[in-house]
């Protein structure tokens, strides 16, 4: 298992974590409030192949959104850290694009 965090800087932490769980429960297993959040992305999601499922989690301040994620290799993180920051840029055009900041868990 590889995970990475990052935090990122934004004054509207809640309202994206909230805007992103409530576009993924729709296909993705979800569980959030709005101080925290989980996404589980299946091993096997939109033809993939990983050993395991990743799983992000999201943690809301009052000055950033904290992303953590845990997947099978790196090679998962890094598809991952896309998918994420892609999604977490669409909810968050105004201030677009945010800055993500990955480091080792």
């Amino acid at each position: 298992m590889t995970s990475m965090i990052a935090k990122v800087p934004t004054a509207h932490a809640s309202k994206y974590l909230q805007q992103l769980c409530k576009h993924w429960q729709h296909n993705l297993a979800v569980e959030f409030t709005p101080e925290h959040g989980t996404v589980t992305f299946p091993k096997d999601a939109r033809g993939a192949t990983w050993a395991s499922d990743a799983l992000v989690t999201f943690d809301a301040g009052a000055d950033a959104l904290s992303v953590r994620i845990d997947a099978s290799s790196n090679a998962h993180v890094e598809a991952m850290e896309g998918v994420v920051a892609r999604h977490l840029d669409r909810f968050a055009f105004r201030e677009a694009p945010l800055a993500f900041d990955w480091t080792p868990a």
